[in-house]
């Protein structure tokens, strides 16, 4: 483990909140907060009110102000996962960077490359593989990797999971998802009924 505890940031890029960012930030917080870790959600506007329940999460922290404000005095200790960055994460990140910054959201399909604005600020980045993650699991495969010291290849993975809708339907999830213990992939409590809830909507139309 590193000596610092880390601090895992996503910069909210909508005005809008929706069901399924809530679910994951929710995740995020819990997983955080139950790995000695902060997760911070910035750049949330004052006029955006949070859904009671991830309100309440225990670790979530808000902040309206942006993550180049929060974190101006030490630019040089965040990360930026950006899947357009030329280096790969690795365990030695964890030493180098205290912060490791996401772009809200990462799930889009097809993706929209939301994190181009946080690009342009000029953070170091690094990527997490070919294939789109949910924020989810980008910041899940971070943390394992600077944390817990499990190299990028070495993180089990199940891509393009199909979820049982109905008893003859199932819909393929476009991401990829860290494998449980029990070989399923890792999701937000709650978010298979939510998928199976609005079936008739596509994946984006959730978030």
């Amino acid at each position: 483990m590193s000596k610092t505890p880390a601090t895992f940031v996503v910069e909210h890029l909508d005005p809008e909140l929706g069901p399924w960012s809530s679910l994951e930030y929710g995740c995020i917080a819990r997983e955080s907060h139950a790995t000695g870790a902060r997760f911070l959600l910035s750049s949330v506007p004052p006029s955006l009110k949070l859904p009671q329940e991830l309100a309440a999460t225990q670790g979530l922290e808000i902040n309206q102000h942006s993550v180049e404000e929060i974190f101006a005095d030490r630019k040089d200790k965040v990360c930026l996962l950006d899947p357009a960055a030329q280096v790969e994460l690795s365990p030695a990140d964890g030493d180098q960077f205290e912060v490791f910054l996401f772009g809200g959201i990462l799930g889009d399909d097809p993706p929209r490359d939301r994190t181009k604005e946080l690009r342009k600020k000029g953070y170091a980045g690094r990527r997490l593989g070919p294939k789109q993650m949910t924020t989810d699991t980008a910041v899940r495969v971070t943390r394992m990797i600077s944390q817990d010291r499990i190299p990028l290849k070495q993180v089990p993975y199940v891509d393009y999971p199909e979820i049982r809708v109905t008893e003859n339907e199932r819909t393929e999830m476009p991401f990829r998802y860290v494998k449980g213990a029990d070989g399923q992939p890792i999701m937000p409590s709650g978010m298979i009924d939510l998928i199976k809830n609005d079936a008739d909507k596509g994946v984006d139309d959730l978030f």
